[in-house]
């Protein structure tokens, strides 16, 4: 059974976030090392769903 797809809903709600790699290390306070094997990995831009997939930051305890 198929059903209709309201494609105007499907655009509101954005699927795909793409975003800056550079801008994306920025906001997680990624360090330089961690930014640049992003870049090599990805490019300049990635979506969402994979930056937060490959990003590790190190674990901090007092």
């Amino acid at each position: 059974m198929s059903s209709h797809i309201d494609t105007k809903q499907i655009e509101q709600e954005g699927l795909r976030q793409v975003w800056s790699v550079r801008d994306f290390a920025r906001r997680h306070r990624l360090d330089k090392e961690e930014e640049k094997r992003l870049l090599a990995l990805f490019g300049s831009f990635a979506t969402k769903q994979e930056l937060l997939a490959n990003a590790r930051r190190p674990c901090l305890f007092r």
